[in-house]
């Protein structure tokens, strides 16, 4: 490897490249549940320029090479495959290059935090949708190569559907162009779509085109507070069935509650069986006339209680605590395990029960809360990864989780990816068909292995 780090530092300085052991830890692991590797150095590049020069020489000499944004993802995606691989860190590639206000639209370098060109957007009367959960710090880069999702899923879709165009590396460090600054553009095979969600397996991005839309003129948020999350599970198929499509619309069980209130200090009623938490959004008239139908399906269907957030104030509280879920967890035991298998809307509530039964069977604790309105929950799973009979039964647990959102007609993850958490599980899904097709996609574009390794479709 010193061959490859001299290389590498001709290119980046001393300045940008990392080789103590110390600080190569940090980039070992992600947020998924997996035991970490750490590589032999991590490289930073300014421009384009130094990012396509280090793809050429981990090619050149065979090197694994591991693309890394800010390190949020939860399946596994940014842990390096080899102790002699090299970690690509995105950070100083964070240039916003041009926000078109006239034809609407973003260009960005991938290390971007998604938060960043949300806020540099809404200056100018325009709107950047996608919004997961770690938006304060993830990249654009990372939610592209993830397909990330957020709580405007619902309504305005996730990464793919704001994706123009990419520019990017292949595996031999060569530039390509995909997609253009056009609404329509039909030319050549859509490359741009096929980097969307591909883990850094396909290719090394270095210019991202996002489509921007308006800024919505009003907004309503509200909660409805419910005794059982049965009753607030039966709402969301029913708001979805009445034709009303919500900006947000989300569900938190009453672990999850009384976890969130602990840690934000929002106001949420601890004894609540569940709660959701809704927004509209759109012209003011539309606005008030949808607010209004949701307000009377969730009393309807059982609400016991619907707050209504007067002021942005109210609002931005309403959400900062459901943003603040994920780590309000995170404090009550070692080790999270945080799930995203999705299931067609209208099996929300199956799905709720089947988690209940999952948790008592196997003697485990869940906190769900997540996306209801697009069929994506987020089953949390507290534990402690050195109980080893303990471990034993959440990996059990998670298994059944996978197979009764197959059955219920859902997918392994609505908005996570596979990475390496999920891969074992793809062939239950997909079928040994598509895994053999997309390994031969990859041998045909990475004929030597290199980008991220061991990802999506396993061993190639």
């Amino acid at each position: 490897m010193q061959g490859v780090i001299d290389e590498l530092q001709k290119i980046v300085g001393r300045e940008n490249l990392l080789t103590r052991k110390e600080d190569m830890v940090t980039y070992s692991y992600d947020a998924a549940v997996l035991d970490s590797v750490v590589p032999s150095a991590a490289v930073m590049p300014e421009t384009s320029e130094e990012l396509g020069e280090i793809v050429k020489v981990c090619s050149r000499q065979r090197v694994p090479l591991t693309v890394r944004g800010s390190g949020t993802n939860l399946s596994g995606g940014t842990i390096p495959s080899s102790t002699s691989g090299v970690v690509l860190l995105t950070g100083k590639l964070n240039k916003i290059l041009e926000i078109n206000e006239a034809d609407m639209y973003a260009v960005v370098q991938p290390g971007v935090v998604t938060a960043t060109l949300a806020a540099a957007v809404e200056k100018k009367g325009l709107f950047y949708p996608p919004d997961p959960g770690s938006q304060a710090v993830s990249t654009i880069g990372g939610n592209v190569a993830e397909n990330a999702g957020g709580l405007r899923g619902l309504k305005y879709g996730v990464t793919k559907d704001y994706v123009m165009g990419i520019s990017f590396f292949d595996a031999m460090g060569e530039h390509v162009k995909s997609g253009s600054r056009t609404v329509k553009c039909a030319t050549g095979y859509n490359l741009a779509g096929m980097m969307v969600g591909s883990e850094g397996t396909l290719g090394v991005m270095d210019e991202i085109i996002l489509k921007l839309i308006p800024l919505p003129k009003a907004r309503k948020s509200m909660v409805a507070v419910y005794k059982t999350i049965e009753k607030a599970s039966e709402t969301v198929a029913a708001i979805i069935a009445n034709r009303i499509v919500p900006a947000t619309l989300e569900i938190l069980d009453n672990f999850t509650i009384r976890a969130v209130e602990a840690y934000s200090r929002a106001g949420l009623p601890v004894d609540a069986g569940a709660l959701l938490l809704i927004e509209v959004d759109g012209h003011p008239g539309q606005v008030e006339d949808e607010g209004r139908d949701v307000e009377e399906l969730c009393r309807k269907l059982g609400a016991d209680s619907i707050k209504v957030a007067s002021d942005d104030t109210e609002r931005e509280k309403i959400w900062s605590a459901r943003r603040s879920a994920l780590s309000a967890l995170a404090k009550l035991k070692p080790t999270l395990v945080l799930e995203d298998a999705t299931v067609p809307r209208s099996q929300i509530p199956a799905m709720v029960r089947a988690l209940q039964e999952i948790a008592v069977k196997y003697k485990i604790e869940i906190g769900t809360f997540g996306h209801a309105g697009d069929g994506n929950l987020h089953p949390t799973i507290l534990t402690d990864k050195r109980n080893k009979e303990e471990w034993h039964r959440v990996e059990s647990a998670i298994e059944e989780i996978f197979d009764k959102a197959l059955a219920l007609g859902g997918t392994l993850s609505g908005e996570h990816g596979t990475g390496l958490a999920k891969a074992p599980f793809l062939e239950k899904e997909t079928g040994i068909s598509s895994i053999l097709f997309s390994r031969r996609l990859r041998k045909a574009m990475d004929p030597y292995g290199i980008l991220n390794p061991g990802k999506v479709t396993g061993v190639i």
